[in-house]
């Protein structure tokens, strides 16, 4: 395409096209977003970021959602005239704008809200003023046909959740634990809800937990098979699939194990923030996580022993075919003397001059060639 920015400045006829002046040319672009191609007004953008994190805010008063369509920002101002009432921010995979605007109005601190955007954290649980920030790593079973050296069994992700005195604020990243079951699990338990951000919070922890336990069953399946194969005479157990199995495990066990120290402070007696029957629930929670940990404890043991049977196969393997080639090339080197010895072209050697020298040499060779092929044989060599 010729460039004409510099000299077009004839009005005539040009390939089809009408030539503009270069003077016209802002006017007509102004005008061209202004109106649309058929002449009418074109209808502003909306202002704001082009993709939304938010996917859901409600207002529960008393253990109820009050209807309707709220900011969070009106969320808030409103749970802050009711004495009972408390704002759930629902986010996934928020843009760093669309964080700060949040934290600013809800008072969060800028080192959380760097966190919950990264997505990066181990399992934790931090307190910043008055608002409490609880790090969840998420984890599903992949589902697939057969365990491979490149199958994706444990799919992992995170939620965090900023607790405050009338808000709840949480940010999911990936797909491993969706909320919108919990949200609506939790929206039927008014008893519950009443009282307030961290019944929610007790929610969403008991949700991941579940699905921990979810995954542990699905893993100790596939170990099972993985066993089998290993010790099965068909099986090939190749070493490639274990060492994957192991990185999967690896992973589902970072998101496991390091939770347990926020919900040991989570139900510590002299916790404060949260409610005495809230933490009850908490209590249910880590014991199922207890649970899961010593699982994965035993599948990481379970899984050191496969490999370690493996690695031994391997070796006695070896061992058996070094045994059958030193036994075939014991059973070469007779033919081999044989051979030599009758290859040296002396003049007088027995047996030169003798008729049936040749024949008689095929069959002590053959004779001795099958009693070590028997002895071999019978000691396990061949």
């Amino acid at each position: 395409m010729t460039d004409r920015t510099s000299g077009e400045r004839d009005t005539g006829q040009h390939g089809g096209r009408v030539l503009r002046p270069r003077a016209w040319a802002a006017p007509v672009r102004a005008m061209t977003r202004i109106l649309n191609a058929d002449g009418s007004p074109r209808t502003p953008a909306p202002a704001g970021p082009e993709r939304s994190g938010i996917v859901d805010c409600g207002l529960y008063v008393d253990g109820e959602r009050r209807p309707g369509e709220w900011h969070y920002a009106d969320a808030l101002a409103a749970a802050a005239k009711e004495p009972n009432a408390f704002v759930w921010l629902g986010l996934h995979e928020p843009e760093l704008d669309e964080m700060s605007a949040i934290a600013a109005t809800y008072g969060l601190h800028e080192l959380a809200v760097e966190d919950a955007v990264k997505a990066q954290q181990r399992p934790k649980l931090e307190r910043f003023g008055d608002v409490s920030f609880l790090v969840l790593r998420t984890a599903r079973y992949c589902e697939h046909a057969e365990l491979t050296e490149n199958s994706e069994v444990v799919e992992t992700g995170q939620v965090m959740l900023f607790i405050g005195p009338n808000f709840l604020i949480s940010v999911r990243h990936g797909d491993a634990c969706r909320l919108s079951a919990v949200r609506a699990d939790l929206e039927a338990k008014r008893e519950l809800l009443e009282h307030g951000p961290w019944a929610v919070a007790y929610a969403v922890t008991d949700r991941v937990v579940d699905l921990y336990l979810e995954v542990a069953d699905r893993l100790e399946d596939d170990l099972d098979v993985l066993e089998a194969d290993v010790f099965d005479r068909q099986g090939s157990g190749r070493i490639q699939r274990i060492y994957q199995m192991k990185r999967e495990l690896v992973e589902f066990k970072r998101a496991v194990v390091p939770l347990q120290r926020p919900l040991l402070t989570l139900t510590s007696q002299v916790n404060r923030d949260v409610p005495p029957e809230v933490r009850r629930y908490f209590r249910d929670v880590q014991d199922h996580l207890s649970r899961t940990v010593e699982q994965v404890n035993s599948y990481d043991d379970l899984l050191n022993s496969i490999l370690q049977a493996r690695l031994a196969q391997v070796t006695v393997d070896q061992n058996n075919d070094m045994r059958k080639i030193a036994a075939w090339a014991a059973i070469g080197a007779v033919w081999t003397a044989i051979a030599g010895i009758y290859g040296m072209n002396f003049d007088n050697m027995p047996e030169l001059k003798w008729t049936y020298g040749y024949p008689g040499v095929w069959a002590v060779n053959l004779a001795l060639s099958l009693i070590l092929y028997r002895w071999f044989r019978r000691n396990g060599w061949l």
